[in-house]
């Protein structure tokens, strides 16, 4: 499965700031003493001893998980070569094929939800290849697993509390469900938190299964895509093309303009016309590779998966589904290896720069140290670094 990054909420993890002093003391220990207070806790807030007994009665720690776990990383590949290797042509092809097979529930979804099938359908390639490969771990394990340990109880206690109430709603069988390692279920790889509150039964069944029916996964991923903010009627991303002499310290999601405003300074887009809505101008590989204007909707990408890689390609893929053509690769200046990488934010570290763990990837904060580099420096400051900035410091 090329799926290399956590989904939405497991990324929003990083917004809490520590467990909770109840969450910590309960984790940990015993396992069986464990799955007692998780039973007591279920049927405190009001689910039935029965489904509680049911859901938790084979729970078993699961060493591959916790494996998977210490770990997970992003991978460290560049725009262009992530790109190209996930937006395959098979993916093209059956993503249009989906669209006009499903295009009834697509009519619902942006209806309803006001998200067009493109950007749904993007999300349901990466995530499971359109339900191909939607993971072999047993839910409850992963769940029971990853909220017993010490790490993350915050984020998934809850969510086994929440299996427990998809068993009790009979949307969930503790024995044969499957999915991703972190526990996520489905086509659009959801948790159970997230399915009982944006769960839709597209195929009107009466239940909502995200792992059989792509319908109710279509529409519940609209759902949860209105939730985290999508605005009705507007674009997220637009490819664009710059001038040569633009203040390049402007690019990046940390700066606005409208879209006017970048028009007057020389952008253009290479379809269709700039909107005159905030957007930030995105330079993926440096001012020399692909360009790309991102409006208000692109942030919802970033809740989905934080990783800007990753959502960038997924937000290009949503545009070449739609319609767009393939992007300008340009020629960007070489990238760092590995080693490099974490050399340079070592440096970086070293000059009061916060790029939080050296750990070779390429995420928001090292850009930033970066781009603040380059502008001290004098040299083009887009944020990409390169072997001569690395030879600089």
């Amino acid at each position: 499965m090329l799926k290399p990054f956590r989904r939405a909420a497991l990324a929003l993890t990083v917004l809490l700031a520590s467990a909770p002093a109840t969450l910590a003391a309960q984790c940990g220990g015993d396992f069986s003493t464990f799955l007692r207070g998780v039973k007591q806790e279920a049927v405190a807030k009001g689910l039935s001893q029965r489904a509680a007994d049911t859901t938790l009665r084979n729970a078993q720690i699961d060493r591959k998980v916790l494996a998977r776990d210490r770990a997970q990383g992003v991978f460290k590949l560049d725009f262009l070569t992530f790109s190209k290797r996930v937006i395959s042509q098979h993916r093209m092809q059956h993503g249009a094929k989906n669209m006009k097979k499903y295009a009834r529930i697509f009519d619902r979804a942006i209806k309803e939800y006001g998200v067009p099938a493109p950007v749904i359908t993007a999300f349901w390639a990466l995530e499971t290849d359109y339900g191909g490969f939607q993971g072999d771990f047993n839910t409850v394990n992963a769940l029971a697993t990853l909220a017993h340990d010490c790490r993350r109880p915050e984020l998934f206690r809850p969510q086994l509390i929440a299996a427990i109430e998809m068993v009790q709603h009979g949307d969930l069988n503790p024995a044969t469900m499957t999915g991703a390692w972190a526990g996520e279920i489905g086509q659009v790889q959801m948790l159970p938190e997230d399915i009982i509150k944006w769960g839709r039964d597209g195929d009107g069944d009466g239940h909502v299964n995200l792992k059989q029916s792509s319908a109710d996964a279509i529409l519940t991923a609209a759902a949860f895509i209105q939730h985290l903010g999508w605005r009705r009627g507007e674009p997220w991303l637009q490819e664009v093309s710059v001038p040569g002499n633009l203040n390049w310290a402007d690019s990046g999601l940390d700066h606005t303009k409208n879209g006017n405003d970048w028009a007057r300074l020389g952008v253009k887009a290479r379809s269709g016309q700039i909107a005159n809505l905030p957007a930030s101008l995105i330079l993926p590989q440096g001012r020399k590779g692909p360009t790309f204007l991102a409006y208000p909707n692109f942030a919802i990408y970033l809740e989905w998966n934080q990783s800007f890689i990753y959502t960038t390609t997924a937000a290009y893929f949503a545009t070449r589904l739609g319609g767009a053509s393939v992007y300008n690769p340009g020629n960007p200046d070489a990238g760092l290896s590995d080693g490099q990488m974490k050399q340079l934010q070592s440096k970086l570290q070293g000059m009061g720069h916060d790029v939080g763990k050296i750990d070779g990837i390429l995420g928001s904060g090292t850009r930033n140290a970066v781009q603040a580099v380059q502008q001290k420096l004098g040299m083009p400051a887009d944020g990409w670094p390169t072997p001569a900035l690395l030879n600089r410091l």
